[in-house]
């Protein structure tokens, strides 16, 4: 759905300012977040990330980039598809704290998967 979205993005922009595609920031993130999901997606077909715990945290992980995507570009990006007034960009206190807190459940979660899930 994000990759139908982007190209009738594309289609809309095209018929509205004469070009499909101008590298915005909105439009260049959610062509990262295209190519991380893609990633996951095709990430199963690599021996060492075919584990439900590996594909489980690249989800997460890969949640993040639309979270950018939505928020980041908005408000911390100056473009055509933000808000931002284009002052310095001073990170959020409670993104470091979401990180390590991924982070943790990250270690957390994979003592567990191989606790539970020990091959005998």
């Amino acid at each position: 759905m994000l990759t139908i979205g982007n190209f009738l993005g594309g289609m809309w922009a095209n018929e509205s300012w004469g070009r499909y595609w101008g590298w915005d920031p909105k439009e260049t993130w959610a062509l990262i977040s295209i190519m991380v999901y893609a990633f996951v997606i095709h990430g199963r077909l690599i021996p060492g990330l075919r584990g439900a715990w590996t594909f489980n945290l690249m989800t997460v992980l890969a949640y993040a980039s639309i979270m950018m995507t939505y928020f980041g570009v908005n408000f911390y990006l100056v473009g055509l598809h933000s808000y931002a007034s284009g002052e310095q960009v001073i990170t959020p206190t409670f993104i470091w704290y979401t990180l390590f807190g991924v982070f943790m459940l990250a270690l957390i979660s994979r003592w567990r998967y191989q606790v539970v899930f020990k091959k005998k």
